[in-house]
């Protein structure tokens, strides 16, 4: 497979950088290992803004968090711009930590803002528009990325540091935005202030039920400080939330969907579409990435390994019948609808859904840091089961899509138009059922003997 535009100016700035330092090029495999570093920081600073997103809404408030965020990813972006004339690539090192960090504490706090600050009948709709927006963000991505505007050499500097562009335009909206409404009423007690940042948010329009819901939770809570993350990982109360949210978690990289897009681009090849073309058929395929949502996420796992399974013996008659390849593009371009619309979409949502308030924060840092790890052991093994398997790869994770499909549809509860104390009394029953039937069984005997 041929190396990206990016890869290819960043390699080369990597060896004349090299050339002016210390009078001699790069070595190849110093230079291979340079690029892996700038590769994978991005998910080391990830991981480490996920572990802050349990303490830092906590501490400053969800608003200010993002504030704090938005700074971090201003300056990663300057990172970016600057490297080239400061000719230094460990710039660019930095600015890729700080991106990821950006990321991995961003995607936690904002879905956390944006769950409490949405009506209950919107809340998982509105979280939703997360996933939307990241589609539409790499969309840009490609587009901005192709030869003709800033795939060039001369502007690969400033392609990297677009992302300080949203984050600027972030901080100043944020300015104007209040608190999350929850947080302020559940964890500072303020309830005229969480009145009076409902009205900024949704108008003149009755708060009675949202804040009778909101009153009913802090009851629930009355006394209990934040939950630690060991918290969340031993208590029983909460096991069969946790379960429910690090599957799908974990399924947004091991649904089979990175092997997905390393075959996509052997498949458009074997299709016939010219090597120069391809990065331009790759942003169709990000377009489909968000094109809808299913209700149960279930049915988009078991409606990917169903895919998988036809792509897996698809590939082998690649060879043998013309329009086969064809037909495989085609399933790839399903399986990234069902991707985007069903697990992925769905599984940034679960943290505001299943978790009460002094919970909430240590399950995004639980759901981020099994995000980012995975996609590090993804992108670390995947090259290795692809020389070994070659097409069977994909059976894999069509195992992973039948199993989370099967768990999702038998055990969980549905969540959509409850409260939050209606949700955490439906996984009480799970989570407290062996006791449960323990006591029956006692009573049944004792009945027995009388």
């Amino acid at each position: 497979m041929k190396n990206t535009l990016k890869e290819l100016y960043i390699q080369g700035f990597v060896n004349q950088t090299w050339l002016e330092r210390y009078g001699v090029p790069v070595k190849e495999s110093t230079k291979m290992l340079i690029w892996s570093f700038i590769v994978s920081v991005l998910s080391l600073g990830a991981w480490l803004g996920s572990i802050h997103s349990g303490s830092l809404p906590v501490v400053y408030g969800r608003k200010k968090a993002l504030l704090i965020n938005n700074v971090v990813a201003m300056i990663a972006a300057l990172l970016m711009v600057l490297s080239r004339t400061a000719k230094s690539f460990e710039m660019i090192l930095l600015g890729r930590f700080l991106f990821g960090y950006n990321t991995g504490l961003g995607l936690s706090v904002h879905l956390m803002y944006l769950g409490e600050s949405s009506p209950r009948e919107q809340r998982g709709f509105m979280t939703l528009t997360s996933s939307i927006f990241i589609g539409l963000g790499k969309v840009f991505g490609a587009v901005v990325g192709i030869r003709e505007l800033m795939g060039t050499d001369d502007m690969w500097p400033y392609a990297l540091a677009l992302s300080g562009i949203p984050a600027a335009l972030q901080f100043l909206a944020l300015l104007w935005f209040p608190e999350a409404p929850r947080y302020t009423y559940i964890d500072r007690g303020d309830e005229e202030g969480c009145k009076k940042d409902l009205r900024w948010l949704w108008g003149d329009n009755d708060l009675k039920l949202e804040l009778e819901d909101m009153a009913q939770e802090r009851s629930s809570m009355q006394g209990q400080k934040a939950k630690t993350v060991c918290d969340v990982l031993r208590s029983r109360s909460v096991r069969w939330q946790l379960f429910a949210l690090l599957l799908p978690c974990a399924g947004v990289n091991f649904s089979g969907i990175t092997a997905l897009y390393f075959y996509a681009f052997d498949i458009f090849r074997q299709a016939g579409v010219p090597g120069d073309q391809i990065q331009y058929l790759s942003i169709g395929s990000l377009l489909i990435d968000r094109a809808g949502r299913k209700k149960l996420m279930g049915i988009g796992y078991v409606l990917m390994g169903l895919t998988m399974s036809l792509l897996t013996v698809t590939l082998y008659f690649k060879d043998y019948y013309p329009w086969v390849p064809y037909f495989n593009i085609s399933l790839i371009f399903s399986v990234i609808c069902i991707y985007g619309s069903g697990p992925a979409g769905v599984s940034m949502t679960l943290p505001a859904d299943l978790f009460l308030q002094a919970w909430r924060p240590s399950a995004y840092v639980l759901s981020g840091t099994v995000c980012w790890v995975s996609l590090f052991l993804v992108g670390m093994l995947f090259p290795y089961i692809v020389d070994n398997l070659k097409e069977l790869c994909f059976l894999i994770f069509v195992v992973y899509c039948f199993l989370s499909g099967a768990f999702m549809l038998y055990y969980i509860p549905e969540t959509k138009g409850k409260t939050m104390v209606e949700i955490m009394e439906d996984f009480s029953k799970l989570n407290f059922r062996a006791q449960e039937s323990s006591a029956e069984t006692k009573d049944f005997a004792l009945a027995t003997k009388l």
